[in-house]
């Protein structure tokens, strides 16, 4: 009788599982943290460079470089958390909240700003006009990154069209992130071998051009390159395995410019892409015998 007590005692004093969360469960959302804080972190650099350049002391491009180290910590970590969260099976509803305002910060406001700072920082005398036009591209930019976020969230339910599945809708937001830098990496490579090249890169009006351009690509429904998606034949394996140890040793030795020459080719895969999928598409319609419904739900878009 009192062993039966015992045990009621225990079971009594004993909190409820409900109520505990395993720690685990905070990895992903800490991961995606520390994204975000890298990603104010380059905008706090990026300021700190143009407040030197008025100061009339120019940052070095190891200072600009530092800006984009971070960024690229947010890039990886973005790649990181998702994963971990499948793997720790922790995904929640704030995880994804998270996910997405950090997104917001890391490829949206900070490569934005980044372009602002930097194309003012080599022009300090540049005209009002010329700066508003530049802020206001820089704006516009974040907003379409905006755009492409809040659109990926309300589409998560919708199904996929089958000849959609190997292809993004649109630029991603880490790919818009470095092809908006891509002339400024280029340039801050080129800054001492190639001082006309670079110049030609920082120049404002081809910041502006880039932040227009790239942020119409990140809003639109043109079809772009997924690399998740990409299968080799058995006879191209040796040949790509040696192409991506070349790209490897090329990153080794010259980082930021095979960076930047990387992101250039990303850049201009797009139009190619574009006419891949309007192939696959019309292998597709032709082997299935439909045609494309003038209301086709688009496929919901990579983040």
């Amino acid at each position: 009788m009192s062993k039966f007590r015992l045990r009621g005692r225990r079971r009594k004093n004993r909190p409820a599982l409900r109520d505990r969360i395993p720690l685990r469960a905070i990895a992903p959302n800490l991961i995606t943290s520390i994204a975000a804080c890298a990603g104010i972190t380059s905008i706090v650099i990026s300021a700190t460079n143009y407040a030197k350049t008025l100061a009339g002391t120019p940052a070095t491009p190891r200072d600009w470089f530092m800006g984009l180290f971070a960024l690229l910590v947010a890039c990886i970590c973005d790649a990181m958390d998702g994963r971990v969260a499948r793997l720790l099976n922790a995904s929640s509803k704030l995880g994804a909240e998270l996910d997405s305002l950090a997104d917001f910060v890391n490829f949206g406001v900070a490569p934005a700003m980044y372009m602002y700072f930097w194309c003012l920082s080599g022009q300090p005398d540049m005209p009002a006009h010329v700066k508003n036009l530049l802020l206001g591209s820089a704006l516009f930019y974040a907003l379409c990154d905006a755009f492409r976020l809040a659109r990926f969230n309300t589409m998560l339910e919708q199904p996929t069209i089958p000849y959609w599945k190997n292809f993004f809708l649109g630029v991603p937001a880490p790919g818009g992130c470095w092809m908006v830098l891509t002339p400024a990496i280029l340039a801050l490579s080129f800054k001492e071998t190639a001082p006309l090249v670079s110049n030609a890169f920082q120049n404002p009006w081809f910041g502006m051009s880039m932040l227009l351009f790239i942020g119409v690509l990140m809003a639109s429904r043109l079809p772009t390159i997924s690399l998740k998606s990409i299968h080799i034949s058995r006879a191209y394996l040796m040949p790509t395995m040696a192409g991506c140890l070349l790209l490897i040793a090329f990153l080794a030795t010259n980082f930021w410019l095979t960076l930047g020459v990387v992101g250039a080719g990303y850049i201009m895969t797009v139009p190619f892409v574009g006419l891949i999928f309007l192939q696959v598409r019309a292998k597709y319609l032709r082997d299935h015998g439909e045609t494309e419904p003038e209301t086709a739900p688009p496929p919901a878009p990579a983040a």
